[in-house]
């Protein structure tokens, strides 16, 4: 009897000892996964992109250690279908979230399995920290779509220091974790970068997946006295402070994970939810556009890359790459193969970056909001426009969108409109359009835009202290 006890005691040792090796080698190969996003952005408004006055030197150091993507986009030009893009790595459009601010008993369809859930099939812990977006309801709340932990607000903007109006229990722009409503003390953008540092020293023995998502530099401007004052008399001071902020909290993650010494094996994306806003004094030159509209600047983002084990540092990527192609990247990292459910529109980018493929990623790129569409494809773009027909630009020779080709490029004018048609016989009805209100107050910004003439706001030496 005591040697049978022995050998079980012995046998249940081998088996928690080969458990904790299987652990600690699936922690040792899977890379942790983080994506940081940042929210209106601009983008020429951080150094690694050419900016002269707007400081990012923590975002500049990621981009230096990985791969700095210069023609790369986002699904939508709005934030939530460019979010409900980026975590189901499909076209939004094929499941109706085409519009922003999805109504009450709404959000990201249901039957999408989002990366959150792709990854914890494959053993990950997963967190969300900041602006969800993508539905107020329980069945659309992050801990129901894959995420473990969720610390943030649930609605598109809220203020960044705590108030009365956000802060009501129940108001969806509360700040929330797991579901509890909560208070949080200081300022929201170092608030969130906090919860990141915490959740990888929680986690930092496991693979992780964090969702970084800011609400900077999201109006309102908001900015600490003390940020504020290290910007005063810059033409655009809130919005610097407000950048330097998060470039800050993001400081603090990559810190925490050189501390722990996990930064070599931990994948990083950092990008923007779509173009600059016009209305928080974004730059987006040299291209044309903003947020919300179908030109460059309104869904042409800045993108980095970074895992210092498997990617050479310093490289620039020329090739159209998009939002959507972080979620098969992600997951392949991570030892999927396939699809994990419906099939992706987006690709695995890490064999175009380590050259093992030399061809684009994407032959395509497509976008669509109610009435307004565009298609990419090489430097060739076509935009039709709500009411005013269709553009067509050559990129390569005319990066501003400013002199339409279809007159003298009939059979590119075709070529691309039937490529467009073909894409949008695959999409189904947006479940909701976008609120009267927006397209009033950008009806001007629109119209300026198409009749290629400057509207109130369009490079940095413009901006005027305002709201």
């Amino acid at each position: 009897m005591k040697n049978v006890l022995v050998s079980l005691v012995l046998v249940s040792s081998m088996i928690t000892s080969c458990m904790y090796e299987e652990k600690k080698q699936a922690q040792t190969n899977s890379p942790n996964i983080i994506v940081i996003l940042a929210d209106d952005a601009g983008y020429a408004d951080f150094g690694f992109a050419g900016s002269q006055d707007i400081e990012s030197p923590n975002i500049d150091r990621l981009a230096k250690d990985g791969v700095i993507f210069t023609d790369a986009h986002v699904s939508a030009t709005v934030c939530s279908p460019s979010r409900a893009g980026l975590l189901t790595g499909r076209y939004q459009q094929r499941f109706g979230h085409e519009c922003n601010i999805p109504p009450h008993g709404l959000g990201m369809d249901t039957t999408e399995i989002s990366l959150a859930s792709a990854l914890k099939q494959k053993g990950y812990h997963t967190a969300v920290f900041g602006k969800w977006h993508l539905g107020e309801t329980k069945e659309y709340h992050p801990n129901q779509r894959g995420f473990d932990e969720f610390y943030g607000f649930l609605e598109g903007g809220r203020s960044y220091f705590r108030n009365q109006l956000n802060d009501r229990p129940g108001n969806p722009r509360e700040i929330q974790h797991n579901g509890k409503h909560v208070n949080f003390k200081g300022y929201l953008t170092d608030v969130l970068g906090d919860k990141a540092v915490d959740y990888i020293d929680k986690q930092k023995e496991n693979p992780f997946f964090i969702f970084l998502s800011f609400n900077a530099v999201h109006t309102p401007m908001h900015a600490t006295k003390d940020d504020l004052k290290r910007y005063e008399g810059h033409p655009r001071q809130k919005l610097a402070a407000m950048t330097w902020a998060m470039d800050r909290a993001i400081g603090n993650v990559v810190n925490k994970l050189k501390k722990e010494k996990l930064y070599d094996n931990t994948l990083i994306f950092f990008l923007s939810d779509n173009g600059g806003a016009y209305y928080n004094q974004s730059s987006c030159l040299p291209l044309k556009g903003w947020k919300g509209n179908k030109f460059e600047g309104g869904h042409r983002v800045p993108f980095v890359m970074s895992w210092p084990r498997k990617l050479k540092a310093g490289q620039k990527y020329k090739y159209l790459t998009s939002a959507l192609d972080i979620y098969p990247t992600a997951f392949h990292a991570a030892g999927g193969v396939g699809d994990p459910g419906k099939k992706l529109d987006g690709v695995n980018l890490l064999p175009f970056v380590t050259e093992e493929k030399n061809e684009a990623p994407h032959e395509y790129l497509f976008w669509r909001k109610d009435q307004m569409a565009a298609v990419r494809q090489g430097d060739w773009k076509l935009i039709r426009l709500n009411g005013y027909g269709y553009r067509l630009y050559n990129l390569g020779k005319d990066l501003g969108e400013t002199k339409d080709l279809q007159e003298n490029e009939q059979d590119q004018l075709k070529k691309l409109k039937l490529a467009l048609e073909d894409w949008e016989s695959s999409l189904t009805s947006p479940l909701w359009l976008e609120d009267e209100n927006w397209n009033l107050v950008n009806a001007e910004i629109h119209k300026a835009l198409m009749e290629n003439r400057k509207s109130t706001i369009n490079s940095p030496k413009d901006f005027k202290k305002e709201e």
